[in-house]
């Protein structure tokens, strides 16, 4: 068939065949527990009635039996035809000696449900086949002119079939199936309305993925405004679009960026080792311009060793490599970092200062992840934070966290960037011309995501910029 036909084994086929198949199990359940119950029931209200009937009508017949001899009389034989029309059951009776006395003649059925009554005089109610059986006893008192007293030795029984109850099961099976096929047509076809909406919906999904694949993430976006799961996962699709693009974007940035930042100290590192190269050639050669163009080339070779360590980081961070978790103590890491960071603070003309804590301030986490991200934070405050002003470390338990905190003197972040700056490979707009590969706070947010913990940017009480790393608190053993 065609591309959106029933294929044999298709979605579509397999919606409406589970649809189909579910109703037709649940129209059998039904069926089931319906007409075996039914038939009982009706049984069993019918086999009530006639013996309500014969029981109401038996004391009437009780005062039409007169005969002193045991026989039935004429009124008695009145009042049984009475009960044959009221009941529409055979009705036959019994006289003292055991024998048929109405009707006259032509009954030849079983009387064991007589002889049961004349046994325990009680009333007998049974059912053999289709036919529903009842038989009561008499309590025939003779008159006053009768010699010796008679016990109750009369029995009425009656035989009514249950055609009326296989009459109403069957008109209640018929009209059954009448609905169970009206019902599965109007599955059927609402499932196949159903079925071509979900798979046309589906195929216009699976047809922006395959435009993805060949075109690209410009690729346009197919718009699903369900509000069911393949709306969401449409939606979702848009999403992932989306963030495609922003990592692709990103990636040719991070190319472009890369490419400058790499060819740039590349540049004047091969220039500074010419010259200083033409420099030692010379018999009395200038030992000033020597050392500096050795700190110019120590300079390059720091900012491509930050990027091999940048990208090192990722490439940690997207291979999963586990990370330790024991307690730390944030205000030790703090100093230990910053001391790290003294030499390029005093060439920046930056105060450099780690506030000095109430006490221990100890959180959960992976000693070198803590310090990874604490040097991403200064060395970030470093560089953008101009010369005579401060960069200030602190520690603390802020709530059910322990913080590690870096409050710089910079030119801040615009709220709108404030999320952007943790994306791989996003700068912020006010970065001086400082070198820098957007990767540090994004590195930083993924370390304290992975401890349990987040990064985030808060509002610095007047200027400049607030960075704080929040981990959960955990004491070491035996500490208080």
């Amino acid at each position: 068939m065609g591309r959106r036909g029933l294929r044999p084994f298709g979605l579509r086929t397999r919606l409406l065949l589970a649809l189909v198949a579910t109703a037709s199990l649940t129209l059998l359940a039904a069926a089931l527990a319906l007409f075996s119950p039914l038939q009982q029931r009706l049984r069993d209200q019918q086999s009530a009635g006639l013996r309500s009937t014969a029981l109401a009508l038996r004391p009437a017949i009780d005062r039409a039996v007169r005969a002193d001899d045991g026989t039935l009389s004429l009124n008695a034989f009145a009042q049984l035809a009475n009960l044959r029309d009221r009941t529409g059951a055979l009705v036959v009776a019994t006289d003292g000696a055991g024998q048929i006395a109405y009707p006259y003649e032509g009954y030849s059925d079983e009387l064991d449900d007589v002889r049961r009554v004349l046994t325990t005089d009680l009333t007998d109610q049974s059912q053999v086949g289709s036919t529903i059986r009842f038989a009561m006893p008499l309590k025939f008192v003779p008159t006053a002119n009768a010699r010796d007293p008679v016990p109750p030795y009369i029995v009425v029984a009656l035989r009514q079939p249950d055609t009326q109850v296989a009459r109403t099961v069957s008109a209640v099976r018929r009209a059954f199936i009448t609905a169970a096929i009206v019902g599965l047509g109007i599955a059927l076809v609402l499932g196949l309305v159903l079925s071509t909406t979900l798979t046309r919906r589906l195929a216009r999904l699976r047809d922006t993925a395959q435009r993805i694949s060949t075109e690209g993430m410009d690729a346009p976006a197919q718009m699903d405004d369900g509000a069911d799961e393949i709306g969401d996962l449409a939606r979702a699709m848009g999403r992932m679009q989306a963030g495609l693009r922003r990592q692709e974007k990103a990636r040719r940035q991070f190319v472009a960026t890369a490419s400058h930042e790499l060819r740039t100290p590349l540049t004047s590192l091969s220039g500074n080792l010419e010259l200083l190269g033409e420099d030692l050639a010379e018999p009395d050669f200038d030992r000033g311009d020597a050392r500096r163009q050795i700190v110019a080339a120590q300079g390059q070779l720091r900012r491509m060793r930050n990027l091999a360590t940048e990208l090192l980081d990722l490439s940690r961070l997207d291979a999963g490599v586990e990370l330790r978790s024991e307690p730390v103590e944030l205000g030790e890491i703090a100093r230990a970092v910053a001391a790290e960071f003294a030499l390029q603070a005093h060439e920046r003309r930056t105060l450099l200062e780690v506030l000095p804590p109430r006490g221990p301030c100890w959180a959960l986490g992976d000693p070198d992840a803590v310090a990874r991200v604490g040097r991403i934070l200064i060395d970030n405050a470093l560089r953008y934070t101009p010369p005579g002003t401060a960069v200030r470390v602190a520690t603390a338990y802020a709530g059910d966290g322990a913080t590690l905190a870096v409050i710089d003197d910079g030119p801040g972040l615009p709220a709108a960037e404030h999320d952007a700056v943790f994306e791989r490979f996003r700068r912020g707009a006010a970065t001086r011309g400082e070198g820098g590969f957007g990767l540090g706070l994004a590195i930083g947010r993924e370390l304290a995501e992975r401890l349990g913990g987040r990064l985030e940017l808060e509002p610095p009480r007047e200027a400049g910029a607030r960075v704080v790393l929040t981990l959960p608190i955990e004491m070491p053993k035996g500490g208080g």
